[in-house]
């Protein structure tokens, strides 16, 4: 069996970075990806997918993503139900992370924590670290 999403997008805000109380980081974050079709009106529309990334990655995007920000996501859909606070059921679809590649620069005046010394290439791709 196979659950693999692969999504390209901008972050609709800045990513929320928690932790768990075991300290565990995870951050949270929604992007916008074009439809491949337009609607009657000729103008195309987008999906707003959910996304949550965890341990370094979640890290990495909560210190380094913004809104408005491009990115290609890889990862898998993820099913989960929960009880409200008024004691209804509710279920969330969301995509979790297992790789995040940013795909354009901040912008000017945009703040950004500094990449760290050795991020781990297997999760996050820093446009500057390419070899051309």
């Amino acid at each position: 069996m196979l659950n693999r999403i692969i999504l390209i997008g901008r972050l609709t805000r800045d990513p929320e970075l928690r932790y768990t109380p075991q300290g565990v980081p995870v951050a949270s974050f929604t992007l916008a990806v074009d439809r491949p079709f337009t609607n009657q009106q000729g103008q195309r529309e987008a999906d707003f997918i959910d996304c949550v990334a965890w341990r370094k990655l979640g890290e990495t995007v909560g210190n380094h993503l913004a809104k408005g920000r491009l990115v290609a996501l890889e990862g898998r859909l993820q099913i989960r139900s929960y009880e409200a606070q008024d004691g209804t059921k509710r279920r969330v679809a969301e995509v979790i992370a297992d790789s995040v590649r940013f795909l354009d620069r901040p912008k000017e005046g945009q703040t950004s924590s500094a990449p760290q010394e050795n991020p781990d290439t297997e999760d996050v791709a820093f446009p500057d670290d390419l070899p051309f």
